[in-house]
């Protein structure tokens, strides 16, 4: 019998007349075997995250040694799903402890996971189907990253053991033995995990939108829908802005090429869009298949006379960052210079100082500035590299809009073409290059 592994998010979770749709979806295809929830999310515009409430959890605790006030809320949310679902279950008891194991434990991980835990128990009592920890398979090594080789052979000998399955998402155990969480939207890659161990046929990632598109809606409501993606085109896009799903999901299912299928929990007779290995992908009928963007970049120019003779000045440039513990996203270069892209965010706290002062230290430069405020869009597409003259049509479509490009990189691939703009010109640069790829090509 073939597998299907669907993973559900926030909002497809977040009260139990959705999570009585999200059953439907269960039993309308028996052979979606292995379920992998989120915590609740917005419920309406105003509301929060059962995740953020669990984060504000924790700095209470941090505060007063316990989190009555912000549990309360949290108390509140999962007892009205439970009574939303009609459920016959002990909701008040797996609170209470729930809520004395985060008082006791009192790390920030542990806290943010329990939304996930909490949704598992439920829809696993509401479905009949047995609830699996995730931390009985899920593995970080000693630095965080996933470990990938004990993972995969957990999941493996655990899923095995279980017909029908609900997982939390999001977390699995640190080097420590303690519950250590991915990044937000970690769901996504336990859900690839998952399906990785259970040998799925296709990995079914349920959302709020019916998969991707060639761009942001929000920036032009009327952009094509993309009804196949290979793998390193969702990575690029995934990675770049177009937050459907975590890039990082990919790398459980690439080895055994399991098909990823974006669904709409609202809207299931909407096909989504289908992530295929590249071996099974054919292409798309445009040049670009995609553009995505992402603000709040800073870039480090650093310019030295015969930069390129000296051996090693990368390296040097680079050991700055590592001793500052910060990475950077892209590294354009030129004979004499040298520029890294850096997410501003992660030189707070004077990190960019102290990389600057480095810096001169160890390559002592000719010119050392900074440009603040870049945002980053990528253009995607296999076809590019087929096509002669895309780069310049790029171009000069930003030029006829007046868009000044502060930085061009490009993969050695072809697969994408990457420009820093200003912030302020990020929507108008995805505008112009869809209007480009796109309406004049309709």
């Amino acid at each position: 019998m073939s597998i299907k592994v669907c993973k559900f998010g926030g909002t497809s979770m977040a009260d139990g007349h959705i999570m009585r749709r999200v059953a439907q979806i269960i039993f309308a295809d028996e052979a979606r075997r292995y379920i992998v929830v989120s915590a609740p999310g917005k419920r309406f515009g105003a509301d929060l995250k059962v995740t953020d409430l669990l984060y504000a959890c924790y700095r209470e605790i941090k505060k007063t040694g316990n989190c009555n006030e912000s549990f309360f809320k949290i108390r509140i949310r999962f007892t009205g799903i439970v009574h939303e679902l009609k459920l016959d279950m002990d909701i008040d008891a797996l609170l209470d402890k729930t809520q004395a194991d985060m008082e006791r434990v009192r790390t920030i991980d542990f806290c943010a996971s329990r939304g996930e835990y909490l949704n598992a128990n439920i829809m696993a009592a509401f479905l009949h189907f047995d609830m699996v920890d995730a931390s009985e398979f899920i593995r970080f090594d000693e630095e965080g990253m996933l470990n990938e080789k004990e993972t995969y052979a957990l999941a493996e000998k655990v899923l095995i053991g279980h017909t029908h399955a609900v997982i939390p998402g999001f977390y699995g155990l640190g080097a420590d033995g303690k519950i250590k969480t991915f990044s937000r939207g970690g769901s996504d890659i336990t859900g690839a995990i998952v399906a990785r161990g259970a040998r799925a046929c296709l990995y079914e990632n349920w959302t709020d939108v019916s998969g991707f598109f060639a761009c942001d809606p929000r920036i032009i409501p009327q952009a094509k829908h993309i009804k196949v993606l290979s793998y390193k085109e969702l990575r690029e896009l995934s990675y770049s802005g177009a937050n459907v799903l975590h890039s990082d999901c990919i790398i459980p299912v690439r080895e055994m090429s399991i098909p990823i299928n974006i669904r709409n929990t609202f809207r299931p007779e909407d096909e989504g869009t289908m992530i295929l290995p590249s071996k099974r992908y054919e292409g798309a009928q445009h040049i670009v298949t995609g553009i995505a963007g992402k603000k709040n970049f800073t870039v480090i120019y650093v310019e030295h006379s015969l930069m390129n003779t000296q051996i090693g000045f990368a390296e040097k440039v680079l050991s700055v960052l590592r001793e500052a513990e910060v990475s950077f996203e892209h590294m354009p270069t030129g004979i004499d210079t040298l520029s890294i892209v850096i997410e501003s965010e992660r030189l707070k706290d004077g990190k960019l100082e102290k990389i600057l002062a480095g810096i001169h230290r160890k390559v002592n430069p000719d010119i050392l500035r900074i440009v603040e405020d870049i945002a980053l869009v990528v253009t995607v597409g296999h076809g590019m590299h087929r096509n002669v003259g895309t780069a310049g049509r790029l171009f000069q479509a930003l030029s006829e809009n007046h868009i000044n490009v502060r930085m061009i990189d490009q993969g050695s691939s072809e697969l994408n073409i990457i420009i820093g703009v200003d912030n302020k010109d990020c929507e108008k640069t995805i505008a112009a290059i869809y209007s480009e790829f796109f309406e004049k090509e309709s």
